[in-house]
């Protein structure tokens, strides 16, 4: 079978426009004989993939590019790929059914699931995108802030105009953004701090996060009729997320949390001011009630030329007290500060009912009429409200996260230097349980002042007050989850609230009949294959233990985090994929035994390696009872500025991940259980031997490392500038320690994309009821989005460019074994696919995605020949400085080309 498309490539006339825009940016920036050559390149490669005749036997003219015409070139490309997927973000949401909340509502009213089923499930739901600073967006903020200038200035153009706000044509406006492009350095010349990380992440939030949402909440209530509680909210792990980033500590968190609250008061500081030039309402015209004079006698303005206007009386009190709150939380005044002096708000709800009583006010301001309730406020003040809901003072709430393996040790120093146990780790699961239980059937602290404990006890035991300290200063929303990476025991969990215990944030039974009190929820992390087999047995036994389930019985609910990177770099793609989904499914009676709701917290990636792929396919393909309204899931790298980089781009993902959640929640089950089993059975002969084939290949042999590092940019992408962290946990170069970001990122930049689909077409093929594998293909989901996801990696990989990277290994007969062995496993994988899905090519029924695939490769190919020239050349021992420049400048291009980093 081949792969040859029957399609022809459907050009975006975005595309076209800003294409020819930057074509003239460049003959004008780079001069004539830099357009000619790079049109030259771009028009024989584009020549070349759609098979014209004669097109292979053209030079692309690649070999005449001087290194000073490469970087130009490079960045070229990086930018046509950059404005590409802006056009391509514009058309929003694939054409999914169901993919805002209007259609599924209307989808689950035509299955007779009405809206007070769906305000029932709100009521008790929490969804929740959590940004992280895992290190897999390659651009730099200034270039995504131009790249998002230009999209508020299409939607102009959409919208008709022909200037922009300022009076400016908007096709220079647009060729100005263009040009700034061209001359922004894209590459980072400096690795980022965890400062950085969080001053990036915020600027998401404030531009973004903080309008979009209120506006959803608006738009939301429209369709249902109803006000509805605060169940979609932002989360962070940014400044909270220690697991293998030692620049993570007290001093960072406490950074993050006060920069966090300077960013959100400062926003509602620019609300209430804008209200108060707007709210001009005299009490010589209107009504106005006690409530709202009593607050702007209080407020301490004065001035005469407002005595007759309480609602702006009222809200320089608001302004007043706000810019008291900004001194108190970020110890420094905001740069308008009031002029009336004013106590600073406790805690947000204060905040919050001063402004409901002007929205009440305003509601029940006509004529001797009814007063309404302020659940009926809309307008900026009904949004600021909701806003102060969602946000607090402290923006989003933080997550911590630790390896177990920390917490462990620094509980076995506490209980050493306390004389309760001198042997901690020498102890089996069972004792363990038992001497930590006892330890939290108390409030005795372990810790005592006089004793000298180890470095890593000291750093933790400080990141744990920061916590503490945090719950005191912004509230108890601040940080609500503590995450526990390579959970494998219920000793794992104890041990955190043994840790928050020290500080007060746990707090013992007060008696037999009582529950533990604890702000902060343990979260087990379960990530590779076997910890994820093994979780279902880990939560029965944590719910076997009373107190535990009294405190998850209290709080209402208990998170278990499924971790999709770890698992595929353990196993392969289906073999995570199904044992995550199985995972899922396994701990659902589990909790319905115990009474808890479940909520499971998705740690994906970007890349289908690691989780990636479509949230709105991925959450409807969940197993039935394991969202229940309930769901988190990390948001990471490329994926953030990709999905929330414009309001209209979170406004859609968002959208789709709220529709997702109601439509895998109250759809009715129609699956037939017998069926059901039997497509499960199937599925497990699949993995077990799609898991042989990937170990097989994988970590049989020590010499595939070597291959692995040779013939892939692992080494260059190392140095790229683009997060705080380590790419291995040690210094090891086993693949089992290099962290899952680059393992994914190598193959994708080498055109393998290995982790998305090795192993899957070997034991697809030995599967022998071919009939069976295509009904499955035509009628479960889960099967159908493990599908999807994989035909889009086979159609972004090229074996034939692969092939070249394979030349970069020294050992050339192990080379080829392994990278043959590989080429065969790819050509199985794609026929086998075809074979199943009936197609007569890779996404030959979802014509937009091979469309946008089939429009980046011409651009891709070129950068990955480049890219292979000037490793040769670094890897020889040349060292001009715009090698490896023109290294870093390919990756950035081609992960921008491919929308997948890692």
């Amino acid at each position: 079978m081949t792969n040859t498309p029957s399609l022809t490539v459907r050009q975006n006339p975005d595309i076209k426009y800003l294409g020819k825009l930057l074509g003239d940016v460049i003959r004008s920036y780079g001069g004539d004989e830099l357009y000619r050559r790079t049109e030259y390149i771009r028009s024989t490669s584009v020549d070349r993939h759609r098979g014209l005749a004669d097109a292979d036997a053209i030079d692309p003219g690649l070999d005449a590019l001087s290194l000073d015409e490469t970087l130009a070139f490079v960045r070229g490309f990086m930018l046509f790929s950059l404005l590409a997927n802006l056009a391509e973000d514009r058309q929003g949401v694939a054409a999914e059914e169901g993919a805002s909340v209007v259609e599924a509502v209307q989808l689950l009213a035509s299955e007779g699931v009405d809206k007070d089923a769906i305000l029932a499930l709100l009521d008790n739901a929490l969804i929740a995108p959590v940004l992280t600073a895992h290190p897999t967006e390659v651009r730099r903020k200034s270039m995504i802030d131009h790249k998002a200038r230009i999209a508020e200035l299409l939607l102009m153009k959409d919208d008709g105009d022909a200037e922009t706000t300022e009076g400016d044509d908007l096709d220079e406006a647009i060729m100005r953004q263009i040009a700034l492009l061209w001359q922004t350095r894209p590459l980072r010349r400096e690795r980022l701090f965890v400062t950085d990380e969080v001053q990036i992440s915020q600027s998401y939030m404030k531009d973004v996060f903080l309008p979009v949402l209120p506006k959803l909440y608006g738009k939301w209530e429209k369709v249902l009729g109803h006000r509805l509680p605060n169940f979609l909210k932002l989360n962070s792990w940014i400044g909270g997320d220690r697991d293998g980033n030692p620049f993570v500590d007290a001093d960072a968190m406490r950074e993050a949390l006060s920069r966090a609250a300077e960013t959100v008061i400062g926003y509602y500081l620019s609300r209430v001011h804008a209200m108060g030039a707007e709210l001009s309402i005299s009490t010589e015209l209107a009504e106005v009630p006690d409530e709202v004079e009593a607050l702007a006698d209080a407020s301490g303005d004065d001035a005469l030329s407002r005595k007759d206007e309480p609602y702006r009386r009222a809200l320089s009190g608001i302004y007043a007290r706000l810019s008291a709150t900004h001194l108190k939380l970020c110890g420094h005044v905001p740069g308008r500060p009031s002029p009336i002096q004013a106590e600073p708000y406790d805690n947000p709800q204060q905040l919050r009912d001063e402004l409901a009583v002007l929205a009440h006010g305003l509601r029940g301001g006509g004529a001797k009429g009814e007063k309404q309730s302020v659940f009926a406020t809309s307008g900026a003040l009904g949004r600021l409200i909701r806003t102060v809901e969602l946000f607090g003072f402290h923006l989003a709430t933080l997550d911590m996260r630790q390896n177990s393996r920390f917490h462990e040790r620094v509980v076995a120093e506490l209980l050493k230097e306390a004389g309760v146990a001198d042997d901690y780790l020498a102890q089996d699961e069972a004792r363990r349980v038992e001497i930590l239980r006892g330890e939290l059937a108390n409030n005795r602290p372990l810790v005592s002042p006089w004793a000298d404990y180890s470095e890593e006890t000291a750093k933790e035991l400080s990141i744990i007050r920061a916590a503490a300290e945090a719950h005191q200063k912004y509230g108890p929303e601040v940080i609500t989850n503590y995450n526990i990476s390579n959970g494998e025991s219920v000793s794992d969990i104890l041990e955190v609230y043994v840790l928050l215990m020290e500080v007060g944030l746990y707090r013992a039974p007060e008696n037999e009949n009582a529950a533990p009190i604890c702000p902060v929820m343990a979260v087990p992390l379960f990530e590779t294959v076997a910890d994820l087999e093994n979780a279902p047995d880990v939560i029965t036994e944590f719910f076997a233990i009373p107190e535990m389930l009294a405190l998850a019985k209290t709080r209402g609910h208990q998170e278990v985090m499924i971790g999709y990177s770890d698992s595929n770099k353990d196993g392969g793609y289906l073999t995570s994929t199904w044992s995550l989904f199985k995972a899922s499914d396994a701990l659902t009676p589990i909790f319905a035994k115990a009474g808890v709701k479940m909520q499971l917290f998705h740690g994906r990636g970007g890349a289908v390696g690691r989780g990636g792929g479509s949230a709105f396919g991925a959450i409807k393909a969940q197993p039935k009872g394991t969202v229940a309204g309930r769901i988190r899931i990390t948001e990471q790298g490329e994926v953030i500025a990709a999905k929330y980089g414009t309001q209209a781009g979170a406004e859609s993902n968002l959208e789709a991940m709220t529709s997702a959640v109601l439509l895998n929640s109250l759809e009715p089950d129609k699956s037939d259980q017998a069926v059901q089993a039997d497509f499960a059975a199937a599925m497990e002969k699949i993995s077990q031997v799609a898991f042989t084939e990937y170990r097989d290949l994988v970590y049989s042999d020590d010499a595939f490392r070597t291959f692995f590092r040779q013939m892939t940019p692992l080494t260059e992408i190392a140095k790229l500038k683009i997060g705080s962290r380590p790419a291995s946990r040690t210094q090891s170069d086993k693949i089992e320690d290099l962290r899952a970001i680059p393992w994914v990122f190598s193959w994708a930049q080498a055109r393998v994309m290995l982790p998305g689909w090795y192993g899957v077409g070997q034991a697809l093929a030995a599967f022998d009821d071919k009939a069976k594998l295509k009904e499955m293909a035509q009628s479960w989901p889960f099967f159908q989005a493990t599908l999807s996801n994989m035909e889009m990696v086979l159609a972004k990989s090229d074996m034939g460019i692969a092939a070249r990277y394979a030349e970069l290994v020294e050992d050339r007969d192990m080379g080829q074994k392994f990278f043959n062995r590989i080429r065969a496993g790819w050509d199985q994988t794609r026929d086998i696919l075809l074979e199943i899905t009936d197609q007569p090519h890779l996404l030959a029924k979802s014509p937009s995605l091979f469309n946008s695939i089939e429009l980046r490769l011409p651009y891709i190919e070129p950068l990955n020949h480049l890219q292979i020239e000037l490793m040769k050349r670094l890897r020889a021992g040349e060292d001009d400085p715009r090698i490896g420049e023109g290294i870093q400048l390919s990756l950035n291009a081609i992960a921008t080309a491919l929308r997948n980093s890692g």
